[in-house]
């Protein structure tokens, strides 16, 4: 089988990978998210073995992100995703569990299971839940309400077809669990079948797992927020700098600002990640919250209208954070290209003056040229005429009819115009090589 087929399957089955569970009124869940590395992910898994091997149970998949098993009266489910780990334990309701609830006395979930294993959870615990799904008593739930939840900021709304009821206040309570209290009806378009209650209690569970991992931006935006408030302001003072700077200041306003971008970008480095990912959360969040098709309970307010007022303040914090950063990186890009623009406009305006000084001592040293080529003429001419007049007397000897003297002076003219033709070739010949060398240098 191929490596593209195999793949091909494994996306496939991802489609189908962690399906609602069909679950059963009256129910309790807890539900707990572990922030987690790479080495806690490993940790979950080793702990989730122990269990299983302690209950005789068989092993999970070696590459699995995902295992369902059943523990005396208890489901476990054990997800695995990219930042944390989720734990949720479905256990039903005994009747006296469910009077106790709804008479304002929450029980304590008996999970079956050791207090030292379940406190040896790997991680950092975001959030804890507990949702009780149980039918909607007859005489009403308002003294219910109060006892389990905070009067001021409990929410109620309809879902599942607008014939049960959600309540929950979102707030962390003594045992460190938020409460969702769902009261199932009998009025609707068709009946709560456990496959409805499974996917509901499912998009609740999303619901609180992606708020607490979109939250996790927040800190990293308020501790982003006081430097960029300081970068800001930096960035002011060096803009009016700029502006007012002379050439001999500009190297170290440079060196400022270069400095400035390097502690902006390592910020961004570090906290981009996050915050795209707090914006991919909340947008689950509000997914998810669509899904449940809220209708708002007569003076109360829903869940979905808890989340706007609540989170998306947060949200709309590490988006500005991110865009402040973003705005400040280019602020400092237009500012040192200014500044850079200004450098390199001076380093022209001295390179044309260094190159007019070059063209003045090139001019001066052609005029020294030219009066040093008239006295190398002069100076040749008179040492050639001084052979040529070592050789006039020795051919007078000889027979040679003219005096050496009259001979000199014919000889003079020609002398120094060989003498003077000379030199001239020469440079010419020496001039046209450098030329030839230029143009081929400038070609490559």
């Amino acid at each position: 089988m191929s490596i593209a087929h195999l793949q091909k399957q494994v996306l496939h089955d991802e489609l189908h990978a962690r399906p609602p569970e069909a679950l059963n009124a009256p129910l309790s869940v807890w539900h707990c998210v572990l922030w987690s590395d790479a080495r806690a992910r490993e940790l979950s898994r080793e702990h989730l073995e122990a269990l299983l091997i302690g209950r005789g149970l068989p092993p999970m998949a070696a590459d699995a992100n995902f295992h369902r098993v059943h523990l005396d009266g208890v489901t476990l489910r054990w997800e695995q995703h990219t930042e944390f780990v989720c734990w949720t334990f479905f256990q039903p309701m005994a009747s006296a569990e469910v009077d106790a609830l709804l008479a304002g006395q929450p029980p304590v979930p008996a999970l079956g299971l050791s207090r030292e294993w379940l406190d040896g959870l790997p991680g950092d615990c975001v959030t804890r839940l507990c949702v009780w799904a149980v039918p909607r008593p007859r005489d009403g739930l308002s003294g219910a309400l109060r006892a389990l939840f905070d009067p001021g900021s409990v929410t109620g709304s309809s879902v599942i077809s607008h014939s049960s009821d959600l309540h929950t206040d979102m707030r962390v309570q003594a045992d460190g669990c938020i409460r969702m209290l769902v009261l199932l009806g009998e009025v609707g378009p068709g009946p709560v079948t456990p496959r409805r209650l499974g996917r509901l209690v499912q998009r609740l569970l999303d619901i609180e797992t992606y708020r607490a991992a979109a939250l996790m931006g927040l800190p990293d935006a308020r501790a982003s927020g006081s430097w960029l408030s300081q970068g800001e302001k930096e960035l002011a003072e060096l803009a009016q700098l700029v502006r007012d700077a002379s050439p001999a200041d500009e190297t170290a306003l440079l060196d400022r600002l270069t400095r400035l971008a390097a502690q902006l970008e390592s910020r961004y480095a570090a906290t981009h990640t996050r915050f795209s990912a707090s914006a991919a959360y909340f947008a689950l969040v509000e997914q998810r919250l669509a899904d449940i098709s809220e209708q708002r309970l007569p003076g109360m307010q829903s869940l979905h209208d808890f989340m706007q007022r609540r989170l998306m303040p947060a949200m709309h914090t590490c988006a500005s954070a991110d865009r402040r950063q973003a705005a400040l990186s280019q602020r400092i890009e237009r500012i040192s290209g200014l500044l850079r623009t200004r450098v390199e406009v001076e380093q022209q305006q001295s390179s044309r003056a260094l190159l007019a000084g070059m063209t003045r001592r090139q001019d001066l040293q052609l005029k020294l040229q030219s009066t040093v080529e008239g006295l190398s003429v002069a100076a040749i001419s008179y040492y050639v005429l001084g052979l040529l007049g070592y050789v006039l007397k020795g051919a007078q000897k000889l027979g040679w009819p003219f005096s050496v003297e009259a001979s000199i002076a014919v000889a003079v003219p020609l002398v120094v115009l060989a003498v003077w033709w000379s030199l001239r070739r020469l440079h010419h010949r020496i001039a046209g090589h450098a030329e030839r060398a230029n143009g081929d240098h400038g070609e490559l």
